[in-house]
Formats: C-alpha cells, structure tokens, sequence
C-alpha cells in the first residue's frame, strides 16, 4: 500500500511542504472508509475537522425542503472537503455522501488549527485551495442563475477535458443522474441535451465516454448558455 505521508505530499494544501511538516500533519490524520452511500456528515452536524479523499468519489450536496438535491461539488483523489469547520468553527453548511466505495483521511479542527499556528505556509496553502474553490463556486452560481442546460454542459464538458488532460474527449466518473443534479437539471432533459448536441455534431457518446468532435461549437455554446434549436 502506497505510504501515507507520499498521498500527503500530493495534496494540494500540503504541496511543497517539507518532510518533517508533512509528518506533522500524517500524524494527526485519522484514517476513514466508507462504502458507496454512506452520508460523511449532515447539513447542520458540527464543524469538528476536515476531510481529504485518498481513493474514492465523495459529492458535497443540498437538499430543498421539497426534497430536491442540488449537488454541489463532487471531488475525488487528493481534493479536500469541509474546510469551513476548521476556519470559522462553525456546522457544515452541506451533507457530503460517498458515491463510491471511498478512503478519506479526517484532520481534527482543534489539531489542525495548532499546525497553521506554528506553520505559516500551511495557512497560504489552505487559502489558496480555498480561493479557487471560491472561485469555481462563483461561476457554478452564474451558470445555475444566468445559463441554460445546454451551456452548463458545453461548460462542463470542457473543464473536464482540461481536468483530465485529454485533447478533446472525456470519462465521466459520476452517473447522468448525478450529473443533472449538478447541473441543476433532471436526467429526462440531460439525456435530451446529449442527443441533440450529438445531432449537431458537436459531441460523441458512447456509455460514459464522450468525445468532443467540435471544440469552437461547445465553447460558443458554453459562452452564449443556450442552444439554437433551430441549428441544423
């Protein structure tokens, strides 16, 4: 099994860190496992640390008082999550759920807190991670409120591509439903959007394998957020 302290290393906020700091933080990570469904914590549950994924998917997600999920971030390998609780303190804002059978790593808030006291580049790190996650949430709420399914797709189908460091085709490691549910959208009308966007030839399907066949037309599409049903 691969050492802890080089899946640390590999982290984001823990990039660049010398060793003897990355030991430090090995030793207060408590080692988690969950199977695929399995709720990591609930909307409102105290803030008591926060979690990075070491194998696995884990999707962070709302549910409407009409019982409507809205999944708002799902990260795998290396990304953390819950970070909110080891800054302000406060509950977390949003359940988490793994998707798939997943290995996490839980940093208690108290422990954590006394590292970034005494390791001021821990802290820059932690921030840094945090502001483009602020970042990436800001232009999810401009395409939720301002763009049409059909743009939110084009959008994400190229972040994947650049994500995945593929020319031009992509892998989705989520289902459709949970990608409609992350794109603010039900699966019905999902499915409907990959079937025209195929007839326009901007996509290709196969199961969960999706090669973009036209980059120009999915950025311009992506860009204006609608799709000219009249294009042929």
């Amino acid at each position: 099994m691969e050492r802890l302290l080089d899946i640390i290393s590999r982290v984001p906020s823990f990039r660049g860190l010398p060793e003897n700091q990355l030991t430090e933080i090995k030793d207060i990570a408590v080692d988690r496992r969950f199977n695929k469904g399995e709720i990591i914590f609930s909307d409102g549950d105290e803030g008591k640390g926060f979690y990075v994924v070491v194998e696995g998917l884990v999707k962070i997600f709302k549910v409407s008082a009409e019982g409507k999920e809205q999944i708002l971030h799902i990260y795998g390998p290396g990304e953390p999550f819950g970070q909110v609780a080891v800054y302000a303190g406060w509950s977390y804002p949003a359940s988490s759920q793994a998707i798939a059978k997943s290995h996490v790593l839980f940093f208690p808030r108290a422990a954590f807190v006394d590292l970034i006291t005494r390791i001021p580049s821990l802290a820059m790190n932690m921030l840094a991670v945090l502001s483009m996650r602020l970042r990436a949430f800001t232009v999810q709420v401009e395409n939720l409120s301002l763009k049409e399914v059909p743009g939110r797709l084009a959008g994400y189908l190229i972040y994947l591509v650049d994500e995945q460091k593929s020319e031009n085709s992509v892998t989705l490691n989520i289902s459709k439903g949970q990608l409609a549910s992350l794109l603010g959208t039900i699966p019905e009308t999902l499915s409907r959007i990959f079937a025209r966007m195929t007839e326009l030839g901007l996509i290709e399907v196969d199961a969960r394998n999706i090669k973009l066949l036209d980059r120009d037309g999915l950025e311009e599409l992506a860009e204006l957020g609608r799709m000219d049903e009249g294009k042929n």
